[in-house]
């Protein structure tokens, strides 16, 4: 008995093109094209369907078909495994996506901290050295009263009473607003004194004699400074930018 191909089996009459054509037109993919091909190049050495013995008909059908089913179980892990790279990738980039925000986040929080931590350090600073300003080497009361004081006599007072570090600053404004009159008087608006106090009278919350002592006129200036600007060098800053304080 002759050996049979597959080929052979697809074009042996056309009974045989009935039952088992379409089989193998599926596995090649295209049955109409492939079927009619495969009849013109094998029908010359074929084995027709007819010449096989009808008891063994029913193992090359079988035969057949478990090739079909063989070529679709590969195509179908082939399809599998491209799709689950492309999975693969997809929760690649996502993967890197979520752990390049996370890293942009961290940062951010990085900088916030470093930020509060600086503010903080500053604010630290600042209230400290409002602190030391608040603070005076002497009280008003500690000077001697006299019927009348000279410009060096009011800044050796100043100097004594007002913080070294904010000295200056509380100089520059004394200067500007007084040119360290203790008695200077604005006519217009009727501000009073070294640091031109506006009403006048609010200087008695450091003494009664606020009218006649440079010393007493020193001690509400500088705790004016302190409570408005934190100091006198606040109050200098401010004084600057507007010609006023």
């Amino acid at each position: 008995m002759s050996r049979i191909s597959v080929r052979g089996f697809a074009v042996a009459s056309a009974t045989a093109v009935t039952t088992v054509g379409a089989v193998v037109g599926v596995a090649s993919g295209d049955p109409q094209q492939h079927t009619s091909n495969d009849f013109e190049a094998t029908a010359g050495d074929a084995t027709l369907l007819a010449d096989i013995p009808s008891g063994q008909q029913a193992q090359v059908q079988t035969a057949s078909l478990t090739q079909q089913a063989d070529a679709q179980a590969t195509a179908a892990d082939t399809a599998a495994k491209k799709s689950a790279e492309e999975t693969a990738r997809k929760q690649a980039a996502e993967s890197a996506k979520a752990k390049q925000k996370a890293a942009e986040q961290a940062e951010a929080k990085a900088k916030a901290e470093k930020k509060a931590k600086e503010q903080a350090k500053k604010d630290a600073e600042k209230r400290e050295s409002s602190t030391v300003s608040r603070s005076s080497t002497r009280d008003a009361g500690d000077f001697p009263v006299q019927s009348s004081y000279s410009i060096a006599e009011v800044q050796a007072m100043a100097r004594q009473i007002v913080p070294a570090d904010q000295f200056q600053c509380f100089s520059n404004i004394v200067n500007h607003e007084s040119t360290w009159n203790y008695t200077a008087t604005n006519p217009s608006s009727g501000s009073y004194g070294l640091v031109q106090a506006l009403p006048a009278s609010k200087m008695a919350s450091a003494g009664a004699d606020w009218r006649t002592n440079p010393a007493t006129q020193i001690k509400w200036g500088l705790g004016y400074m302190n409570d408005r600007y934190q100091s006198p060098c606040g109050a200098w800053s401010f004084w600057q930018a507007n010609h006023y304080y």
